[in-house]
């Protein structure tokens, strides 16, 4: 990896880069500023056209039938026909209409400057944006901190040909945006920044085709991004050798089935609690009325809520595809608006197999993942960062074989039995797993012999749950630390809880009642295991490798 002389020109590999990562300011795509206050200009020409809507309708008619419409009295009391026909009365016309063009090459004037003044750049160590003329703010996201790059592409932006990245750093409120570029170009920059944050630079190809830095033109954009849109994920942004395709009815029998079960649980609280008690204590004629103002007043919220996060779930697992790519996992997915999330390898500091009881007939599994990124320890808990954290929506167990091969694919082979028959379908007869001790059925009664913790070369593995089968595995070259920790009735019955740290998410690595011995020497495995493991892990460098090998 090398940097040029002035330390801020990264030199990247060949082939594949673009002559955006030179180390100089560069300005994002032109319609940047339109899209982004584009809906402030779209409700003020609401407006406008809303008050006008009488003398809108008089010149609708004249076009057709001009005698229908003469001596017609077109009065209105909106403002902005009043101020029309002041002006007209006024001889003021030349004036309005001189205002106007100014108002016009203000806004035109504004946004140009919002572009001008809207930068970044990437160097051999950072990538930074500025933006702003009165109140200035630069941001800088560490390369050797970058945990993944996102490329986004909401609705209207795809209709452009328009992309947003989003870098995602080691910290709260650590993500840096590029908001936006061509997508042809968000792609490059994206390969480019990813292998300079894997530590390979190497001297890039000089030779460039176009001028450095510009655009596809507008139109080409807009007609390529419609294109896109009709053909479903951008042909630029897909890996062909997606290990996973989801079929649509399997998406749909999922969320379908999870929709059914919270509707007929709301529909239960409302007979409960609202049905019943009209019938008991409510008579009269009027009390059926009553009975169904009631029901269908609590019914429909409920309703619309569950098509809601039903629909919201079914356009996240639409288009899924997950593949490998030199520099890490990438995970593409949406309907409208699509997401793709590049997961670069030795980022993943947690994997979780979860399977729903109502999903075990059917054989469906889901994996998510806690990975380190820009947002806090309550941030995570937010229904966006549980949605982010999940890779594999619904899936087969070859289906999640083949994306664990993916996010860990140092694990050896000889985990795979553990994994699934000891740790996902567990406990067995000859059971490996170290589970609570038979005094704490007091914390578990219900799934005491279910939770058990296993330390292996590679991973810690987390069991737990009966209605809602858990494995989480931990890999040791990730862990931050581990902890044990007594309560006043736990030391009392020589009961410990264990708990490995790792990155805030969705996956939890604590477990209780575990015997203290057992407690103390898993822990101590785990800190010898981790110590071992973090020495020899090299992931965070993978061009590095990729080129030693």
């Amino acid at each position: 990896m090398t940097v040029s002389a002035g330390g801020a020109r990264p030199v990247l590999p060949e082939g594949g880069s673009s002559s955006l990562a030179d180390g100089a300011w560069h300005r994002m795509h032109p319609l940047t500023p339109l899209f982004k206050g584009g809906l402030v200009l779209v409700v003020v020409v609401g407006i406008v056209i809303a008050n006008m809507r009488d003398r809108l309708i008089y010149l609708a008619v004249g076009l057709f039938g001009p005698e229908d419409v003469r001596g017609m009295d077109v009065d209105s009391d909106d403002p902005v026909s009043w101020a029309i026909d002041w002006t007209v009365g006024h001889g003021l016309v030349a004036a309005a209409i001189a205002a106007v063009f100014g108002v016009v090459v203000l806004v035109v004037a504004g946004y140009w400057a919002v572009w001008r003044f809207h930068q970044f750049r990437i160097t051999g160590e950072n990538v930074e944006v500025r933006k702003g003329m009165i109140f200035r703010s630069q941001r800088r996201a560490p390369l050797d901190r970058v945990q993944g790059v996102n490329l986004t592409r909401p609705f209207p932006a795809r209709l452009l040909g328009m992309a947003k990245l989003t870098l995602e750093g080691a910290g709260s409120g650590a993500d840096v945006a590029l908001e936006f570029l061509a997508t042809a170009r968000a792609e490059q920059v994206r390969a480019d920044i990813l292998r300079l944050a894997s530590g390979a630079r190497r001297a890039r190809d000089e030779a460039r085709q176009g001028e450095p830095g510009a655009d596809p033109g507008i139109a080409r954009a807009v007609s390529e991004g419609v294109t896109h849109l009709i053909e479903g994920v951008d042909r630029d942004d897909v890996v062909p050798e997606s290990v996973v395709r989801i079929p649509v009815g399997r998406l749909i029998g999922s969320q379908a089935i999870t929709g059914a079960v919270w509707l007929v649980f709301f529909l239960v609280l409302i007979g409960a609690f609202v049905v019943a008690p009209i019938l008991v204590f409510e008579d009269g004629p009027g009390k059926w009325l009553i009975l169904a103002g009631a029901a269908i007043g609590s019914g429909l919220p409920i309703l619309f809520a569950t098509i809601a996060v039903v629909g919201s779930a079914l356009q996240k697992g639409f288009r899924y595809q997950i593949a490998p790519t030199p520099d890490g996992v990438r995970v593409s997915n949406g309907l409208l608006t699509t997401v793709t999330r590049t997961i670069p390898p030795g980022r993943v500091h947690a994997v979780e197999i979860s399977q729903s009881i109502l999903w075990r007939p059917f054989g469906w599994w889901t994996v998510r993942i806690n990975r380190l990124g820009g947002t806090s320890a309550s941030q995570q808990n937010s229904s966006g960062a549980q949605a982010a954290a999940i890779v594999l929506p619904v899936g087969t167990r070859a289906d999640v074989d083949r994306v664990l091969a993916l996010l860990v694919p140092d694990a050896p082979e000889r985990d795979a039995a553990m994994t699934w028959e000891d740790g996902v379908e567990g406990p067995r007869e000859a059971d490996p797993f170290t589970t609570v001790a038979p005094r704490g059925v007091v914390w578990h009664p219900i799934q005491r012999r279910r939770l058990g913790v296993r330390v292996t070369a590679f991973a810690v593995l987390l069991r737990r749950g009966r209605l809602v089968r858990r494995l989480a595995i931990f890999p040791l070259a990730r862990l931050q630390g581990v902890s044990l920790r007594q309560g006043p009735l736990a030391r009392a019955a020589r009961l410990s809880g264990l708990r490995v740290h790792v990155v805030p998410g969705p996956i939890s690595g604590s477990l209780s009642a575990l015997d203290r011995d057992d407690a103390l020497r898993l822990a101590e495995v785990v800190t010898r295991g981790a110590l071992a493991a973090a020495a020899a892990d090299h992931s965070h460098r993978w061009a590095a490798e990729q080129q030693t090998a």
